[in-house]
């Protein structure tokens, strides 16, 4: 350290507890992303949900120049098509702004100016065409060294202590020797050599010498972890997963400290090399300092019309499920006759359709929508593995573990397939190993291209025959406990007084090759693993002797011909397979999944644009093995509603794939536990899909993950890169909501339609601060749904009787 320097540091002021706690404020503003293998939707502004909307839309937009809005064309289209003057006029009055012409609206027209980091400032003065961009080098250089460093999943999470992260990084870039060459820097070097050992110290120094005040440390901050936006989200999964164990691990902070440091490099790089400029970086910092909230209000405002507009695109969806469900059939009586078939379906928006030409069939063939793990709170361990993997929503800790019955290993070892797939999918071993295998790879692609079979999950692939034991630490479930956890779900489901001789228990999952993202495919609500698991370990306890007995005891009696039957539904090719034992399925029940298969086929076909065969079977087969296809099937796209009501009140509605479907009737739910655990998981749980879809949209340049095609993986599943650098890529690939020519995912807001009283769902509202935060800063709408389908809104604590009438 030079004298200069030294005289600098020992005149700073250590952080004060003011600007400490914008800064840890700022940390936990990220949202998590999980591992490819257990990839579910999020809300990638889920942590600012105690914000509006709209001003996150405005904080995004000045921090980043990000996008939760469409552009003004996008909405111009839109214009007479789909939105009407009627919407407009109602989005207007409601937002209380003055309607203006999609068409007159351009964002190049006088864009309010956006916040600048270090970095930023001083790349507008480099020479672009020659000189690499400071941002560039700094998210490329933290990226690569979090993809080194950040290799696990955070399993040990005591060997993350605070610290930890930034000093690793402080030795790797004292020690590069490359950065100063490549930026055409030579000294910059010796800055790195300066920063102290402690994050806090640094970030005190960076803050002292720089100028942040208090008034602007938290958008500072936050600007800062946005940079590297994917490795502050893949440290927020860690610090989720702690949190769910119970334990506390929160590397955030060395994240902003290293970010920060780069911010201070160059800070003093400029100050030692060219006082003029210097003096320029102060002035400009200064400048944007002292008002930081007026940027955002400038942001806020010019968004504005751009908001009415989504409104009224919103108003006009919810006008056309408003007509829909207001031709409901009140007078149907669900318990009329003892249906011939079961089936209970996840909510997925998949299911809706194939629910609905399922029972299309028959009149006696009955539907349900239920979460897709069952209610089971499983945490799964293979035999022959030491692998734990979760099979729940990510809003849940599992509780109760699931094995196979059997101590013989699995037929082939669960690692060893995963450590060659690792090999594979590593960004630098890549080509290497498409080297180092020579003929025998060469050989391998032309099978995949000419002659492709179904890929095995390594974990997946159980054996049909599989018994399945349920522990909890390390002790067999008793048949009380086993019984607790069937009346539970069984009550839940709504299934406790009239069962069907075959129940089908359908889970789903989906076939698609060479697709890193393919768990998002599979069931969010089973923590992106396919449901089979589930489906299986349920069916095994709802159709087991001494639970039954137990059940009868308890009042839900389950005649002696009932017969529960696991089931999974392949949403890439609409098959439904079953795992029956010894007992195939009556044939006419395979014959009525098999014609609903076919008409399930037959409505996807066109949005897939395949051939006019008459089964579309074979071609949706074959996409769903084909390595090069980059849109197997379009899995949640255009998810929009989210509805718990009896099915009398959705049946024969076409909601086009665009709806989750709950069961649920309120006359059956006494103290509303049943009510309180729907919206409290599964309407967020939707709500995290619509607004991870919705972002990777709006935004698919920092909130999705760009061109699966450019995709590498990082860290065997932890996430992917597009191309070999640039920060951790979250969200969904463009090929997952575009089909080359237009969006196949509408961004709107989820409508959640609830079928109960008026009180019930307002006292839970109430209660739950997350809910009232969702519904009161508009990230969803919350409606109640009444028996002749029409709609009246909760919104900050009042009922909005006929929410559409101006509609």
């Amino acid at each position: 350290m030079n004298a200069v320097t030294e005289a600098v540091v020992s005149d700073l002021s250590p952080l004060t507890a003011d600007i400490r706690a914008e800064y840890e404020t700022a940390c936990g503003l990220v949202a998590p992303t999980w591992p490819l293998d257990q990839l579910i939707a999020v809300n990638p502004f889920w942590e600012l949900r105690d914000h509006r909307a709209s001003d996150v839309a405005a904080r995004i937009s000045a921090l980043v120049h990000g996008h939760m809005l469409m552009p003004p064309s996008y909405y111009a289209e839109l214009e007479d098509s789909l939105i009407s003057d009627r919407h407009l006029e109602a989005a207007a009055t409601e937002l209380g702004v003055e309607r203006r012409p999609a068409a007159s609206l351009d964002d190049n027209n006088d864009a309010p100016a956006n916040w600048h980091n270090i970095s930023d400032l001083l790349d507008s003065s480099r020479d672009r065409l020659h000189e690499v961009a400071w941002r560039d080098e700094i998210i490329h250089q933290i990226s690569q060294f979090c993809a080194a460093v950040l290799k696990d999943r955070g399993d040990d999470l005591q060997s993350n202590r605070p610290g930890s992260l930034y000093k690793a990084w402080l030795d790797s870039v004292q020690h590069d020797i490359g950065i100063p060459i490549l930026m055409g820097e030579r000294t910059l070097g010796r800055q790195f050599d300066q920063l102290p050992e402690d994050p806090d110290t640094l970030i005190a120094q960076a803050t002292s010498e720089i100028g942040v005040p208090t008034s602007a440390a938290e958008l500072y901050a936050h600007a800062l972890l946005l940079d590297v936006n994917g490795w502050a989200s893949w440290i927020a999964y860690r610090r989720w997963q702690a949190r769910l164990k119970d334990r506390h691990e929160d590397l955030s902070w060395d994240l902003l400290a290293i970010r920060m440091g780069w911010e201070l490099v160059l800070w003093r790089h400029v100050a030692a090399t060219d006082a003029a400029a210097a003096q320029r970086l102060d002035l400009l910092w200064q400048r944007q300092v002292a008002a930081p909230d007026l940027m955002l209000k400038e942001h806020a405002t010019a968004q504005k019309q751009a908001w009415l507009w989504q409104r009224a695109e919103e108003l006009a969806f919810q006008e056309h499920v408003a007509k829909l469900l207001g031709n409901g059939d009140a007078a149907q009586d669900d318990a009329a006759s003892r249906p011939q078939l079961q089936a209970a379906f996840c909510i997925d928006v998949r299911s809706e359709v194939y629910r609905r030409h399922l029972e299309a069939r028959d009149t006696g063939i009955q539907t349900l929508g239920f979460a897709g793990f069952f209610g089971l709170p499983l945490e799964y361990r293979p035999k022959g593995s030491d692998l734990s993997r979760p099979q729940l929503p990510g809003l849940l800790a599992p509780a109760i573990q699931v094995s196979e019955a059997t101590d013989d290993a699995l037929p082939e070892s669960v690692e060893r397939r995963a450590r060659w797939r690792d090999l594979g999918e590593a960004p630098p071993a890549m080509f290497g190993l498409v080297e180092a295998s020579g003929p025998w790879y060469a050989a391998k692609l032309l099978k995949n291209a000419f002659f492709p079979s179904v890929r095995k999950h390594p974990v997946n692939s159980l054996h049909p025959d599989a018994k399945l034991v349920l522990t909890r630490d390390g002790e067999g479930l008793a048949v009380d406990e086993r019984t607790d956890l069937a009346a539970v779900v069984l009550h839940a489901m709504g299934l406790e007084h009239r069962f069907a001789p075959i129940v089908l228990l359908v889970g789903h999952g989906s076939t698609s090759r060479n697709n890193p993202h393919a768990a998002g495919l599979d069931c969010g609500a089973c923590g992106g693993q396919t449901g089979e698991l589930n489906s299986r370990a349920l069916a095994d306890l709802l159709n087991d002797t001494a639970v039954r007995d137990a059940l009868t005891a308890r009042g839900i009696d389950i005649p002696a011909d009932t017969r529960f039957v696991a089931a999974l539904h392949n949403t890439t090719t609409d098959e439904i397979s079953t795992h029956c034992g010894d007992t195939p399925l009556p044939k006419n029940v395979r014959r009525w999944l098999d014609a609903a298969s076919r008409s399930t086929r037959e409505e996807r076909a066109a949005k897939l644009d395949l051939p006019g065969d008459a089964d579309h079977a074979e071609a949706l087969v074959q996409r769903s093995q084909d390595w090069s296809q980059v849109r197997p099937e379009w899995g949640l796209a255009g998810n929009a509603a989210f509805i718990a009501a009896p099915r009398r009140q959705t049946a024969g509605r076409d909601l086009e794939g665009r709806a989750f479907l709950h069961d649920y009737d309120w006359r059956n739910d006494a103290d509303n536990g049943v009510l309180e655990l729907i919206m409290t998981a599964p309407m967020v749980v939707a709500h995290w899909i619509n607004m991870q879809y919705n972002a990777s949209v709006t935004d698919n340049v920092r909130y999705g993950s760009g061109n699966k095609v450019l995709h590498n993986v990082v860290g065997g599943n932890l996430g992917v890169f597009e191309g070999n650098g640039g920060d951790l890529r979250i969200g969904l690939p463009l090929q997952s909501v575009h089909d080359g020519e237009h969006w196949m995912h509408t961004p709107l807001r989820l409508s959640a339609y609830i079928a109960a009283p008026a009180d019930a769902i307002q006292s839970i509202y109430e209660k739950h601060e997350v809910v009232r935060q969702l519904v009161d800063n508009d990230w969803l709408y919350l409606f109640r749904l009444d028996e002749l389908g029409g709609v009246t809104r909760l919104y900050r604590d009042r009922w909005i009787d006929k929410p559409l009438e101006t509609v």
